[in-house]
């Protein structure tokens, strides 16, 4: 495999490939996922360009040897790990906006751009990529993971945003899987069929998105509810009454506790309630906001024994308040306590199961020991459960691995999904044949190998075959 990334050196330039070991362990595991494999890649090659990415391809793939796309390592189900070694693909250099079409409110991007860095260059036109996860994420591993965060509720997820994609397949093909008008009804849908594949079936390199108005104004408030179930129950209530939130967020009486004694100075200009908690965003003309606010408190306060609603009385007061709740996972991972690790996974169910899920595998982790939490976008029926462990404590991580399986099991009890944003990665394939049916697994087992029979596009994810066993 290094002979391989010598060449890429010779095709590319020497500049362009990294043997280093710090870069490599960099980009082969993260303290954000327990999915962390074993394996490391022989080198990080960094492409400027389609072509360049096009000419990896063809190298890798005439000597069968993996490629594994790198954005910003933020994803949690392990999936840029490298199973199987091979090269790591860093799209750092390919993060330029290539063309941005305000008045068809549309903009097409490189796969290393920064979603809030794009955001802050096209807000002078009035619009956004209303997409809100990780601050650190970038718009490949966006598209790869179908990602969605706080926004989802009001906006849907990535793949209800890309108009088109220009990828590369294993052996070099550049392809546009359509073109640019929003309505498009000719042929498959090969760009949905790449949203999500996490690189599996080829590798973006380019992403026409799909923009939506900056809403001309917004809020936040905050209110804390006796019990994880009384919040859920609110949450369940909201969804069904027709107010138009932006977000609706859940965090409970660990994570607020955690807030307190570790938060930002921004978060802990207040004490927090260590209770159950929702955060609500609210977007639309000022007015709107107003009547939403009091319809929303009418409908909580029966759940929130007497808790006060607060309500952002100034856009910094707004910040603050959202900043608790932007801030978590990275709290969460910046005070863990040495020689533990995180185990954050997340499911998705019909929002009327929604309580139910929640209370019973906040009951379960619970009763585990350790600081663990519930948190998530109950907006769109997608919450996720983290938790610290002894990694070396194998009766430990026996009781998390349970308890996560359990949680996956009550998902798919209840016609919900083991992967609410996340994807599949390494972590969730198991879970992946439970939730569809070795049937429909095969049928996407086919897919990619009608694309990649060699099975070098970031190999061991999603699924296995017997090839994956066998290297």
């Amino acid at each position: 495999m290094e002979e391989v990334a010598k060449e890429i050196a010779q095709v590319l330039s020497e500049d362009a490939v990294s043997f280093d070991a710090d870069v490599l362990e960099h980009h082969g595991r993260s303290d954000w996922s327990t999915s962390n494999s074993q394996g490391r890649s022989v080198a990080v090659v960094y492409p400027r360009s389609t072509d360049d990415v096009a000419k990896i391809a063809r190298i890798c793939n005439k000597r069968k040897v993996p490629m594994i796309p790198f954005g910003a390592g933020s994803s949690v189900e392990g999936n840029f790990s490298q199973p199987h070694s091979g090269i790591c693909i860093d799209f750092a250099y390919m993060d330029k906006i290539v063309a941005f079409h305000p008045e068809d409110m549309d903009v097409v991007v490189q796969p290393g751009v920064n979603w809030v860095d794009l955001n802050n260059q096209i807000a002078h036109a009035g619009l956004f990529a209303p997409l809100d996860p990780s601050p650190t994420a970038t718009i490949g591993g966006m598209v790869s993971t179908n990602c969605s965060g706080t926004n989802a509720m009001r906006y849907g997820t990535m793949k209800d945003w890309v108009l088109n994609l220009t990828v590369v397949l294993a052996d070099g093909t550049i392809i546009k899987t359509r073109r640019r008008p929003r309505k498009n009804s000719a042929g498959y849908n090969l760009t949905s069929l790449f949203v999500g594949a996490e690189g599996t079936l080829g590798i973006v390199t380019e992403v026409c998105l799909k923009l939506a108005p900056i809403p001309e104004d917004t809020s936040v408030s905050v209110v804390a509810f006796p019990s994880i179930r009384a919040a859920a129950d609110a949450a369940s209530k909201l969804i069904r009454s027709g107010i138009q939130l932006a977000a609706l967020e859940i965090m409970d009486e660990a994570q607020m506790r955690l807030l307190n004694q570790h938060g930002s100075e921004t978060v802990r200009k207040r004490h927090w309630a260590e209770q159950p908690t929702l955060f609500l965003k609210f977007s639309g003309t000022t007015e709107a906001i107003k009547s939403d606010v009091a319809r929303a408190s009418k409908i909580i306060k029966p759940f929130a024994a007497g808790n006060k609603f607060h309500f952002a009385r100034s856009k910094q007061d707004e910040h603050d308040l959202w900043a608790a709740r932007k801030e978590a996972l990275f709290t969460m991972v910046s005070t863990r306590p040495v020689g533990t690790e995180i185990w954050s996974t997340d499911v998705a169910v019909p929002v009327s199961r929604l309580p139910e899920i929640i209370e019973l595998s906040k009951a379960e982790c619970g009763e585990l020991g350790i600081f663990a939490s519930v948190i998530g976008h109950v907006g769109d029926g997608n919450f996720h459960v983290a938790m610290l462990y002894d990694p070396k404590n194998l009766e430990q991580k026996q009781a998390v691995a349970r308890c996560v399986r359990n949680m996956m099991d009550r998902a798919l009890e209840m016609e919900g999904t083991v992967s609410g944003e996340h994807a599949i990665g390494i972590g969730k394939k198991e879970c992946l044949i439970d939730e569809l049916g070795e049937v429909t697994v095969g049928l996407m087992q086919k897919l990619k190998l009608a694309v990649d029979p060699n099975w070098v596009m970031n190999p061991g994810k999603v699924f296995d075959l017997e090839i994956d066993r066998s290297r």
